[in-house]
C-alpha cells in the first residue's frame, strides 16, 4: 500500500512538472514579438557616412528595435544624440575591424549599450546594420 502511494505521488508530480513546463513553454513564445511590432517599434537612423581611425571611410545605415512605442518616440526626439553616438564609435576603428560578422556584432552590441545609457524610458532591443559600404 505505501509503495502504490509513493508510486501515484511521484507520478502526480510528474505530471505537475510537464503542465508546468508546457505552460512556460507557450508563455515564452507569446513573449516574442511578430514582425508588424518589431516595425512598429523601431527607427531607421540614416544613412551616415564618416572617416576611420585609418583613413578609410564608411557609409553605414541602422535600424534600433525598442522595447515599446513610448520608447521609440524617445529614441526618434535622440536621433542627433544617437547619430553622434554612431560616429565617435564608429571614427575610432578601423577598416580591419569591420572584416567579418564579428566586427559588425561588436558594433551593434556596442551601439545597444551606448543608447541604452541615453535612454529614459524603456530599451533598445537590437541594432541592425542595414547599409553598409566600406572604401
Amino acid at each position: 500500500m505505501f509503495i502504490i502511494l509513493i508510486v501515484l505521488t511521484l507520478i502526480g508530480a510528474i505530471v505537475l512538472a510537464l503542465i508546468l513546463f508546457l505552460n512556460n513553454d507557450k508563455s515564452a513564445k507569446a513573449e516574442v514579438p511578430t514582425i508588424d511590432e518589431i516595425l512598429e517599434q523601431s527607427v531607421d537612423i540614416p544613412e551616415i557616412t564618416t572617416n576611420l581611425l585609418d583613413g578609410r571611410f564608411v557609409v553605414i545605415q541602422f535600424k534600433v528595435q525598442t522595447d515599446s512605442k513610448k520608447t521609440k518616440e524617445e529614441l526618434e526626439k535622440r536621433s542627433f544624440q544617437v547619430k553622434n553616438i554612431i560616429i565617435q564609435e564608429v571614427s575610432e576603428m578601423t577598416a580591419k575591424e569591420f572584416q567579418g560578422r564579428a566586427g559588425k556584432e561588436d558594433l551593434e552590441k556596442l551601439l545597444k549599450l551606448r543608447i541604452n545609457e541615453l535612454m529614459s524610458e524603456g530599451t533598445v532591443e537590437k541594432v541592425y546594420i542595414t547599409s553598409f559600404i566600406l572604401q
